[in-house]
């Protein structure tokens, strides 16, 4: 499927869903759309990534587009209307149009009508399905491995090491898959729940049913996590994937020289160590699960020595086997996981 993806302003840096889609979906990006970076191309800031020209509009995209995914996903899940012509545009051309926003398209009367009249569908994959309820306390049950990532923070490589360790596991013959529970992950794999707009009740049980579906059909799942449980806005979905999923693993992710809260800055993260104990303490009534390994996100490391230096440093405080999943092997990791 040829699709265009629009990041205004906040690519690469701060575009996870637009820099997740080009790196794990089988989809064809045709062309990232991006003011701040028309006539450039993608190589240019992620040479390790799908290729796409970068172009400042919808109107610029010469080849045919059969949809266009907002590849942003802003604190709070807003729409900016700064986007509305390029939505505006991509419904006129027919494409269909895909957001992970907390602002559903499908409520907006121009672009349900402009979807009307040209025969577009607007998906919207944060609104979460109807027949949702509470956990049953089974997801410790099913016949499969179940490893969850959580994390020091917000955005430092939880979605990322889910998709890595995936096709790492796959690549030694195992069966196994992710459990994706946010917007990046629901678009990538094509199916799943946005577990942080489930009804607080059901954000469990959205999360065991997952896993007992995916448990059905593989061996060896990998539960996305979401935040981080001392983040003061986020921390009530990260206990509810750890306690719905009721994992048998942990990997505790991390970025290398990240400091306070992302998007808070007056909160400082705990030392990274004090991370081990409060996790497997919280797991620990549902599930006696160890983070048996970590991955730290050593973007803002240039070498490969140092990066590694930083990693090998990472190991030591957790107690635990530590990679980069971007730039280092998986195998000691998995390992420990299994």
């Amino acid at each position: 499927m040829a699709v265009a993806i629009l990041a205004h302003e906040r690519f690469p840096d701060h575009a996870k869903t637009a820099v997740g889609i080009l790196r794990y979906s089988d989809r064809d990006v045709v062309a990232v759309i991006d003011r701040a970076h028309a006539g450039e191309r993608v190589a240019e800031h992620l040479p390790d990534v799908q290729d796409a020209p970068i172009v400042e509009g919808v109107d610029d995209i010469t080849a045919d587009i059969e949809e266009l995914l907002i590849g942003i996903a802003p604190i709070g899940g807003g729409f900016e209307e700064s986007w509305r012509p390029d939505v505006r545009a991509a419904l006129k051309r027919g494409a269909d149009v895909t957001a992970g926003l907390h602002y559903l398209l499908n409520d907006d009367e121009e672009f349900a009508a402009l979807a009307e009249a040209n025969d577009c569908t607007l998906r919207d994959v944060r609104d979460p399905p109807t027949d949702l309820s509470v956990a049953n306390g089974t997801a410790g049950d099913v016949d499969a491995t179940v490893i969850a990532t959580v994390g020091t923070d917000c955005s430092v490589g939880k979605m990322t090491t889910t998709m890595e360790l995936v096709d790492a596991l796959r690549a030694k013959g195992y069966d196994a898959a992710a459990v994706p529970t946010g917007q990046t992950g629901v678009m990538i794999e094509g199916w799943g729940i946005v577990v942080d707009r489930v009804i607080g009740d059901f954000l469990n049980g959205a999360v065991e049913q997952m896993v007992t579906k995916a448990a059905a059909d593989h061996d060896v799942l990998v539960v996305e996590g979401q935040g981080t449980i001392v983040h003061p806005a986020y921390s009530a979905v990260t206990c509810g994937i750890l306690h719905g999923a009721m994992p048998d693993a942990l990997v505790l992710c991390h970025e290398a020289g990240r400091e306070t809260i992302h998007g808070y800055s007056a909160f400082d993260l705990p030392p990274v160590e004090t991370y081990v104990d409060l996790y497997e303490s919280l797991a620990a009534p549902v599930a006696e699960a160890e983070v048996a390994a970590g991955m730290l996100n050593t973007r803002t490391i240039e070498s490969d020595a140092a990066a590694q230096e930083a990693v090998d440093a990472y190991a030591e405080a957790i107690d635990a086997p530590a990679s980069d999943p971007l730039r280092f092997d998986l195998t000691e990791s998995i390992e420990a996981l299994l």
